[in-house]
């Protein structure tokens, strides 16, 4: 693709309709959070002493960015699982969140019948399949929706649904304080950087294009802390499924304890890594400092950075705010290089190859 800006260009590769999911990331959190709260939790959910988020790929993506944003918030741990098995403390008094977009994910599956069989507090997320009828079978409470704000029907791209259910959740169980007024705040923030980023906008006034631009031919590495660590995770999920590209995250503090030692060689690789910082004014003070010197120190070693700072004004608000920039800069890398970013095919071969 010449130029970002070519409306039927893009139209011809996005054959699976992923711009317009990005487009509805607001009516999804919206319509996700607005039925949970008006549905039923399991009684005991909250005597729960722990949380599980049981997912995997793009349903485990919704948990990762709940989990990095209540570390503050909740009065009960949070743990995102993406194994077959759940961890050994998980019974009687534990909320076993299973979330999987299309109900038949193996691993899920597996930790379902592991939930049941402990005697755990069970609640699941999806559209149907599998789990909506594990979930029926045992008188299990759970939130099975129509996507219709997803017309890729890509579970990636319906992001929106997995984050806001789980909040919503959480919220109904007491186990964190969430009110209608601050997903409604966050959801009008989202709406207008969708605006913002959005195809109609050239690239001279759009970040994620010029993002994109600078990002082409070179591996992102994602950086973030705090309470962006679950987006920067989804961030780096995106680019390698929309745009079909390699792509690292690491998270300040921990990469200044051994990854700035690691940027020497081999020397081949500097003009290829490009570092993005994800920056935020309500990353705590120690963190805060640590940005400019870890850019400095990336820069000394040959290689480019690019710093983008959230503007929103809490950090619910920067959570969707990274996830619409990293779903459109995700998409415009997949113009950039060619590429239908829909179809996952080594995905699906895996899937085929497992199941013989």
């Amino acid at each position: 693709m010449h130029s970002l800006d070519s409306l039927d260009e893009i139209n011809k590769l996005d054959n699976g309709n992923v711009l317009t999911s990005i487009e509805k990331l607001g009516a999804q959190i919206r319509q996700a959070w607005e039925e949970v709260r008006q549905r039923e939790v399991p009684a005991a959910c909250p005597l729960a002493k722990n949380v599980i988020v049981s997912g995997m790929g793009g349903s485990a993506l919704g948990g990762r960015i709940v989990d990095s944003l209540l570390a503050d918030r909740a009065r009960v741990p949070i743990e995102v699982v993406t194994e077959y098995n759940l961890p050994n403390y998980v019974n009687k008094d534990t909320l076993v969140i299973l979330s999987s977009y299309s109900g038949n994910t193996e691993e899920t599956l597996a930790s379902a019948n592991e939930a049941l069989n402990r005697g755990a507090v069970v609640y699941g997320v999806t559209t149907g399949g599998k789990l909506a009828d594990f979930l029926s079978e045992n008188g299990f409470e759970g939130y099975i929706y129509n996507p219709n704000e997803n017309p890729s029907n890509q579970p990636r791209m319906g992001l929106g649904y997995s984050i806001a259910s789980v909040l919503a959740v959480l919220s109904k169980c007491e186990f964190i304080n969430l009110l209608d007024s601050e997903m409604e705040e966050a959801i009008i923030e989202a709406e207008g950087l969708i605006t913002d980023y959005g195809a109609n906008v050239p690239e001279n006034e759009n970040i994620a294009k010029a993002l994109a631009i600078k990002l082409k031919g070179k591996v992102p590495v994602i950086i973030a802390s705090e309470h962006l660590v679950g987006s920067a995770h989804t961030f780096k999920n995106q680019l390698n499924e929309n745009a079909k590209t390699f792509g690292l995250t690491f998270d300040i503090p921990e990469l200044n304890h051994h990854l700035m030692e690691g940027l020497r060689n081999p020397h081949e690789i500097k003009n290829l890594l490009h570092f993005l910082f994800l920056e935020s004014q309500h990353y705590s003070k120690r963190v805060r400092i640590r940005y400019p010197i870890t850019k400095e120190v990336v820069e000394k070693n040959d290689i480019e950075t690019e710093v983008y700072s959230t503007r929103g004004s809490k950090k619910i608000i920067e959570i969707f705010e990274i996830l619409v920039l990293s779903s459109y800069i995700s998409f415009y890398l997949a113009m950039l290089y060619g590429q239908d970013p829909s179809p996952i095919p080594w995905v699906d071969h895996f899937k085929e190859r497992l199941a013989r």
